[in-house]
């Protein structure tokens, strides 16, 4: 079956034919063009949404992905950057296999068809000249044998007519011979023409329109074997990244699988576990019996004596463990004074009166009214000490609570014994290469790293020093806290706990009568520990300043929870005036403060205070 032989007459439909097949061709290029702009496109996106949900670096993200489901979605996002560079090769490959081989190929298919369709053109015009030529020669031969016919009767006219003279018809019978020897001649022409003509057309349509159309199906079939292996190599090029593709979503399901969620309830107790115990129970109030109101030692609030200083945490230093502020604001409402202050003794010397003016008695307030007043109002921040740092927090995190702090603490330890390791590695480097100068002088000057030397000594006794701060200051918490093994002590230590607010950097503070914080300690910085030698170095707890002195007019027996007992004449110093409720905080020593009746004082504050105002 050949196209030379079927289709000798189709000359047009073939030129349209494979016009089409061009063009079929060029469409098909153009899809794979878009297929690879959608791929691109598709693994541009999946790799910004990877991107995005990605942990951003030194925020409160990082720290989420500890936990298992969290890594098990950070190795998904992996997976899915990996994914997306599979569709990048996808649309390489295309490009490179399928696009530009396919647009080459259709660039020599035009050349080549064009190039067939010529051939084929010159033959049709040959064939055309040939039979123009047959044509010609045909209706010259028809004229010559006319005129010889036309001749010839003439002639026998001539020769009938007996008044025409013997030499005109002489000359009617050579003429008429001239002619019939062009007939013969025209016909002779005719002949030879026709035979070339046959000739010329059997070869047209049997040998040289049949070759042509031949290499034009030859071509055409090119085409679409060519287009049909472009089909295939789309099909391929999917198929070989499918066992890549496959990984990346195996290594998900695996991520997945990884999740534990016993481990990550474990990783929650680890971020947020205090370390202090839960209060116990509140002792039974009997307001039957003229008795002071007592909180035992397991409740919310304080244990304090009549009168007493409260016992010093291990020594000097003071306790740190309780650093909620909620929590301190709680202690104050249950445990301040909230009544007015009593009236100044009418007679002028108070002394007299039996028993003295009364101290004030406490108002015993439902505890749920303290809990909403304790929710409603909003805390003073007055902590001088994060001021003082910058309100990045204290050094020791004595801000948090003890569990937390002593990760914190261990951290710093193990990274503070990175940076020594670093700075020793430097140091042996630039040791041996002392060595080396001073073997071979000719390399460099052995006196020139002295200095080097030198400053790295002091940085790793400066990290020492520092070392043994944090040291010191984890010794005191893990004193604190239940033994806890080595393992399990260093496991904790690399997590970190979230940083508090700057609220909760004030932790040491308590509250005076009106809202405003004081240094009080609470019921768990009294918990019996044993004293280190790096309580006096590390203790930053200060006490408040003093603002003024004042002199006590009367005698007052402060007996409830908060005041503190002053006679007649004694001077003291005023640590925080009366801020409209009646009270006035003073100290007597480092050990002994608080609250006493404004008007049970004359009091004098300094210069550099609010004013120097006298209450009498």
């Amino acid at each position: 079956m050949s196209w030379g032989t079927e289709l000798w007459d189709q000359f047009d439909n073939l030129e349209k034919h494979t016009q089409w097949g061009i063009d079929v061709l060029e469409k098909y290029i153009k899809f794979v063009k878009e297929r690879t702009e959608i791929e691109l496109s598709y693994a541009k996106q999946l790799r910004n949404l990877s991107k995005k949900y990605q942990p951003k670096k030194n925020s409160k993200e990082e720290e989420e992905y500890r936990y298992t489901s969290t890594r098990a979605f950070l190795a998904t996002l992996n997976e899915m950057n990996d994914y997306a560079g599979q569709h990048e090769v996808i649309s390489e490959n295309m490009t490179s296999l399928i696009t530009g081989e396919l647009t080459r190929y259709v660039q020599e298919l035009k050349q080549e068809r064009k190039s067939h369709f010529h051939d084929g053109r010159k033959a049709q015009q040959h064939i055309e000249t040939c039979w123009k030529q047959l044509e010609a020669s045909k209706r010259r031969f028809e004229r010559d044998c006319k005129e010889a016919d036309r001749a010839q009767q003439y002639f026998e006219k001539m020769d009938a007519d007996i008044n025409v003279t013997k030499a005109d018809v002489e000359k009617a019978r050579q003429q008429a011979q001239l002619r019939h020897q062009m007939a013969e001649d025209s016909k002779a022409e005719y002949s030879s023409t026709l035979q070339k003509f046959n000739s010329e057309q059997h070869d047209h349509y049997y040998t040289h329109i049949p070759n042509i159309f031949q290499k034009i199906q030859e071509m055409e079939e090119r085409r679409i074997v060519r287009i049909g292996e472009s089909m295939k190599t789309f099909a391929e090029v999917d198929r070989q990244v499918i066992p890549i593709i496959g990984k990346c979503l195996d290594e998900i399901t695996k991520a997945a699988e990884s999740i534990d969620h016993k481990n990550d309830s474990q990783l929650v107790i680890e971020a947020f576990k205090s370390g202090f115990e839960p209060p116990g129970d509140i002792d039974f109030e009997d307001f039957t019996q003229p008795m002071k109101r007592t909180i035992s030692e397991s409740s919310l609030s304080n244990s304090r004596g009549d009168g007493k200083s409260e016992p010093k945490f291990g020594g000097k230093s003071k306790g740190k463990l309780w650093p909620f502020i909620k929590k301190n604001k709680l202690m104050s409402l249950l445990t301040s004074p909230h009544q007015p202050p009593p009236p100044p003794p009418a007679s002028a010397s108070p002394s007299a009166v039996p028993n003295g003016p009364q101290s004030p008695k406490q108002q015993k307030e439902p505890l749920s009214h303290r809990f909403n007043e304790f929710m409603t109002s909003k805390p003073k921040i007055h902590c001088f000490r994060s001021l003082k740092r910058g309100g990045a927090g204290p050094e020791d995190f004595s801000n948090l609570p003890p569990e937390q702090r002593r990760k914190k603490l261990q951290q710093k330890v193990d990274e503070l014994n990175k940076d020594i390791q670093k700075e020793m590695d430097q140091r042996d480097a630039l040791t041996k290469m002392k060595d080396v100068y001073i073997k071979n002088p000719q390399m460099g000057d052995a006196a020139s790293v002295d200095h080097r030397l030198a400053e790295l000594g002091q940085n790793i006794e400066k990290l020492r020093i520092e070392v043994q701060k944090f040291e010191g200051w984890l010794a005191e918490v893990e004193g604190r806290l239940p033994p806890r093994t080595e393992q399990a002590r260093r496991q904790s230590g690399l997590y970190e706990a979230q940083n508090t607010s700057a609220v909760n950097s004030c932790a040491q503070d308590r509250e005076s009568p009106d809202g405003s914080y004081t240094e009080e300690q609470s019921q768990e910085t009294e918990m019996k520990v044993p004293a280190t030698d790096f309580d006096d170095e590390f203790d930053d707890e200060e006490p408040l300043p003093t603002i003024g002195t004042c002199k006590a007019l009367y005698t007052f027996e402060g007996q409830n929870e908060g005041t503190i007992s002053v006679a007649e004449g004694e001077m003291l110093y005023v640590i925080e005036e009366d801020k409209g409720d009646g009270w006035t905080r003073i100290r007597r020593n480092e050990d002994e403060e608080g609250y006493v009746p404004t008007s049970y004082v004359e009091v004098y504050l300094d210069k550099n205070a609010k004013g120097a105002m006298t209450y009498i």
